[in-house]
């Protein structure tokens, strides 16, 4: 009952109507989320999801199938894309079968992902190469396509539309212990944001990206994620990471571009990403460099943990004033 309010709510009011957008990773968790908000909201949706286990492996389109069949059931247009990310020409034929089949492509929300968490010294040169071809490949790729046909379409004199919604993490952002693969994977999402966010805005085009904290088959497992209340679960919902992307695909998003946005249940917050702090001139013999170091270091903020907060919370170290 509580989700067909929220989805007649969200009727009256649509954000992306008439857009197409297309959503890897969207059989289930956020990326389900993000197809059902931005079909609510009247775009037409590609639901891409090669329907692999957790770590990559296998296929399987029955769960992208139940998401395009929710969307119809709603009023809704979306079809299944089963192409891997990872995969160029896949890539590829993802964003042609959007325009193909509804004319257009506005919207790119590059949700897919998988894990493969491992101590470094653990790790596989596999682990390693899975979570980079999926995470970062699997970016680079739709993204690329995309922009081709946006460029293409505003050199021939056409009004373009898009957006792009990168899904980063606090992994890559902050750190986390066991996930250098996946964190370095989206560290490079972030930049990649950042940097594409400024090829594109020429060609009236944003690149955002999610920092989600939210409960879905990839956190479930988690430390302090198995054993949440109904509450709990509601507050950590991936509902409330659609709610930003579909904002941030809507005319109202038009100037935010380049952005890392942390979304933790209903709560909102920008990552500011890495900035010079501290400066000083260094001596020419390294023998003389500590006293400056030991300068730099009590001024610097410290990093951030998993939460956005400077280690100590004051970003200062506990014995400085």
């Amino acid at each position: 009952m509580r989700r067909t309010r929220i989805w007649k709510k969200r009727i009256m009011s649509k954000l992306v109507e008439g857009k197409v957008a297309l959503i890897t990773g969207a059989a289930g968790g956020i990326g389900r989320e993000h197809a059902l908000m931005l079909a609510s909201h009247g775009a037409k949706v590609v639901v891409n999801d090669l329907g692999g286990d957790m770590s990559g492996q296998g296929e399987d389109l029955t769960q992208a199938q139940k998401v395009v069949e929710e969307i119809q059931e709603m009023g809704g247009e979306a079809v299944v894309n089963g192409g891997n990310v990872a995969n160029f020409t896949d890539a590829k034929e993802m964003i042609d079968q959007a325009i193909d089949t509804y004319g257009d492509l506005n919207i790119l929300i590059n949700n897919a992902g998988i894990l493969r968490d491992r101590m470094l010294f653990s790790m596989s040169e596999d682990d390693w190469d899975s979570i980079m071809a999926v995470h970062l490949k699997g970016t680079f790729g739709p993204t690329h396509h995309a922009a081709v046909y946006w460029r293409n379409k505003a050199k021939a004199g056409e009004d373009t539309y898009g957006r792009v919604i990168n899904t980063s993490s606090p992994s890559g952002i902050y750190g986390n212990i066991g996930q250098s693969n996946y964190g370095a994977a989206k560290a490079g999402i972030a930049a990649f944001t950042v940097i594409t966010a400024m090829e594109l805005a020429k060609y009236n085009v944003t690149v955002n990206a999610l920092v989600p904290a939210a409960l879905s088959r990839m956190t479930a497992g988690l430390v302090g994620m198995d054993n949440l209340s109904d509450e709990q679960k509601e507050a950590m919902s991936p509902r409330w990471q659609a709610v930003t992307a579909a904002w941030l695909c809507s005319e109202e998003a038009a100037k935010v571009t380049g952005r890392c946005f942390d979304v933790r249940g209903n709560q909102i917050g920008i990552s500011e990403g890495w900035v010079l702090g501290p400066t000083g001139t260094q001596p020419d013999d390294p023998q003389d460099l500590g006293p400056l170091m030991a300068e730099l270091m009590s001024k610097a903020t410290l990093n951030a943990n998993m939460g956005g907060i400077p280690s100590g919370g004051t970003g200062r170290p506990e014995n400085e004033i």
